[in-house]
This record gives C-alpha cells, sequence and structure tokens, in this order.
C-alpha cells in the first residue's frame, strides 16, 4: 500500500478528485496549506500600496491506495491537475506500512 500526497491548486480539485473517481480510487482527505516553490509568490496591490504574497495557497491530498493501482493515481491526478504553467504542484509516493479500521478493526488493504 502507499500514500499518494499531491499538492495541487486549490481550483483543480473538482477536476482531480473526479478523475480519481474515474479510475476507481474513492476516498481522500484535503488540507489547505501555503507554500512556495519555484514560483517564489508574487505581488499584490491594495489600496495603492504593494504587498509580496510569498507563501500561496495550495491544496494537499492524501489518498491511500493499493500498490497496484499507484500509477493510475499519479496519472489521473497529473492529467487533471495540469495547466502548464509554473505552480501546478507535486506529488509524492510514500510506502504504508499498516491501515486498520477503527469502526470494524479491518487491517491492511481491507481497511482501504
Amino acid at each position: 500500500m502507499k500514500l499518494v500526497v499531491a499538492i495541487i491548486k486549490p481550483f483543480k480539485l473538482d477536476e482531480v478528485r473526479e478523475a480519481l473517481d474515474e479510475v476507481g480510487i474513492q476516498g481522500l482527505t484535503v488540507t489547505e496549506v501555503k507554500g512556495f516553490g519555484r514560483q517564489k509568490g508574487h505581488d499584490e496591490l491594495y489600496q495603492g500600496a504593494e504587498y509580496l504574497i510569498d507563501f500561496l495557497p495550495k491544496l494537499k491530498l492524501e489518498i491511500i491506495v493499493r500498490n497496484s493501482d499507484v500509477h493510475a493515481a499519479i496519472d489521473a491526478i497529473e492529467g487533471a491537475a495540469k495547466t502548464g504553467r509554473i505552480g501546478d504542484g507535486k506529488i509524492f509516493v510514500y510506502p504504508v506500512e499498516e491501515i486498520v479500521r477503527i469502526r470494524t478493526g479491518e487491517r491492511s488493504e481491507k481497511a482501504i
């Protein structure tokens, strides 16, 4: 089992969720986060004053998938989140040792 973590632009959430659903991946956790990479923020004007916005709003998606579904999940996220512009985000994949469904006590892949 793997944990797929994706950092995406907020307006791409619905497209990513639909793309994951199309490949049979259900269930994800979404967290509002802020950060920057090569994008390094941008300047904004507010009441005539210029401000540097260096931490940009993003969404962090966390999805547990079976090993056999990792590439499908990555392809779905990449395809739906991509705009072709700087700041589209990143995808990270981590191993998962154990999962326990608290309600039933199911473990491992049964708990996904």
